[in-house]
């Protein structure tokens, strides 16, 4: 049966509206209490990735030793002065806390190579891009931004909880990577959603959401972390999974389809549905007979296109001005993804408590995305990335030449903060180079590149581990070299968002 909304029979066809854009900002209006609802729905998603990012922080932490008092005073003297036990006899000393507590304690690799142990976290990481390649065409081909979204946090959660069942290193990685692969698209997802149901008022805020809940799941893991302090590693990946199970069930049935992909596919009921549902009570006249039949009647170009990632790849590819604002971001995007990643996981190698240092890495992200909320409209994105980056790459090396602990974590917190909000306006400057055409498509490829940084970021902290500067002074000045690629980029604040290549090909000239 069709919509009652798909007639034709309303006064308003005065009312004419330029791109899908205008379309979907007339009907659903002002940002209201049901579309806040549901982009803080969304956006939980992202407390959850948040959690599995950056869980190996804690779970392949090199534990705390210490010399065995039954040891004679000779071979004490001996273990003091030594900071590597590889270097001493294996029962000179000690784990301060059962070897469950971690997977290097547990299963013995406190000497082997950086590769070795870093390869769970870069496993995850590795899980992530092939992920990103894999399953990016889903969501804007068959499954839509809203089931892309489900299915990938379950299977996140899924392939977590059966994590705490590893019994070697070799299945605890395979089942990171899998973990990893599952929540590539999360984040895309979740962001792309929310952006494509408000008007363009809100489009650039609405994704900030997102990233506050992501630091209130990187803030729960020391919380976490602290009350099992002395337990096994496997209840961290139960007790952040579970949750995140209940989750994808409830956001199955309780999250609406981006009333955008809907149009684009032809989905026309489902389309009328969702746009009524979602609308603001004083916005809901605009709900009318001839504003649907408009939408019906849409260019077959706009309604049929795909803009699966392959697709937009052939038509970035076409367009110099397009591919090479792609790799210059996602150059960008790498240096940022480097060091946002890899911080919180090299927090281990700095001589202060992990517990408090991750916690007030975990704090320093809210001012991060408050201020990337309040001041985004009057940010301009290229001068800030710049200056974000070059602030979080001084610091960064500047932290490792330092030896004093309240020095070492001050340099230390500024760098993160001045990643995070790198990392939030870059995803936000992402939305705004590209067309609605290869938007989410772009907005993927970013992502990738963040997490490339992110796959090797895990190595090069196994590796500081013994050389201090290979950890956050190679951090510093790879984010310091990226961040001159924004130059190659122009300026989008306060510029009109695009739906076709054409339109921006015209702004080009």
């Amino acid at each position: 049966m069709t919509d009652p909304l798909l007639s034709h029979n309303d006064p308003s066809e005065h009312h004419r509206h330029d791109s899908l854009d205008d379309t979907i900002e007339y009907c659903i209006g002002d940002f209201g209490w049901m579309q806040f609802l549901q982009t803080t729905l969304v956006s939980i998603a992202w407390f959850f990735d948040a959690q599995q990012v950056f869980i190996s922080v804690f779970t392949d932490a090199e534990p705390k030793w210490s010399c065995n008092s039954s040891t004679s005073s000779l071979d004490m003297t001996f273990c003091g002065n030594k900071s590597n036990v590889c270097q001493l006899p294996k029962d000179s000393w000690s784990w301060d806390f059962p070897a469950h507590t971690s997977i290097i304690s547990e299963w013995s690799l406190e000497c082997a190579g950086s590769i070795v142990m870093g390869l769970p976290a870069s496993s995850f990481f590795l899980g992530c891009l092939a992920g990103g390649f894999a399953l990016a065409t889903l969501a804007d081909a068959n499954l839509g931004r809203k089931n892309m979204l489900v299915l990938s946090c379950l299977v996140m959660s899924v392939s977590g909880m059966l994590t705490s069942f590893s019994t070697n290193l070799w299945m605890y990685s395979g089942l990171r990577f899998l973990s990893g692969l599952g929540r590539s698209t999360i984040g895309t997802c979740a962001l792309v959603l929310s952006a494509e149901r408000v008007g363009k008022r809100w489009r650039e805020k609405v994704g900030i959401i997102g990233f506050i809940y992501f630091t209130l799941g990187f803030l729960s893991l020391p919380a976490m972390a602290f009350m099992l302090k002395g337990s096994s590693w496997r209840l961290m990946y139960i007790w952040t999974c579970s949750p995140a199970i209940i989750y994808s069930v409830f956001a199955y049935f309780l999250v609406r389809e981006s009333p955008r992909w809907l149009f684009i596919k032809g989905k026309k009921d489902e389309f009328a549905a969702t746009v009524r549902s979602i609308a603001s009570s004083v916005h809901e006249s605009n709900l009318t007979q001839s504003f649907i039949g408009r939408c019906i009647q849409w260019p077959e170009e706009i309604k049929t296109q795909e803009t699966d990632i392959y697709a937009a790849m052939k038509i970035l590819l076409k367009k110099r001005w397009a591919l090479r604002q792609l790799l210059a971001i996602m150059v960008v995007g790498f240096g940022i993804g480097m060091i946002y990643y890899g911080m919180p996981l090299g927090l281990g190698n700095l001589s202060i408590d992990l517990y408090l240092s991750v916690t007030l890495n975990a704090v320093s992200e809210f001012p991060a995305s408050l201020i990337t909320f309040v001041l985004i409209g009057k940010l301009n994105r290229k001068v800030s990335v710049l200056g974000l980056s070059m602030l979080s790459g001084i610091c960064s090396v500047t932290c490792v030449l330092v030896s004093r602990k309240g020095l070492q974590i001050g340099l230390e917190l500024v760098s993160f903060f001045s990643a995070c909000a790198a990392f939030n306006v870059v995803l936000i400057y992402t939305l705004e180079l590209f067309p609605t055409c290869v938007r989410n498509s772009a907005v993927s490829m970013v992502r990738q590149a963040l997490v490339v940084g992110g796959v090797i970021s895990p190595v090069l902290v196994a590796a500081g581990r013994k050389k201090g500067f290979m950890s956050y002074g190679v951090f510093g000045v790879t984010v310091s070299f990226c961040s001159l690629f924004v130059s190659c980029l122009p300026e989008t604040r306060g510029k009109k968002l695009c739906d076709t290549m054409e339109e921006e090909d015209q702004n080009e000239v």
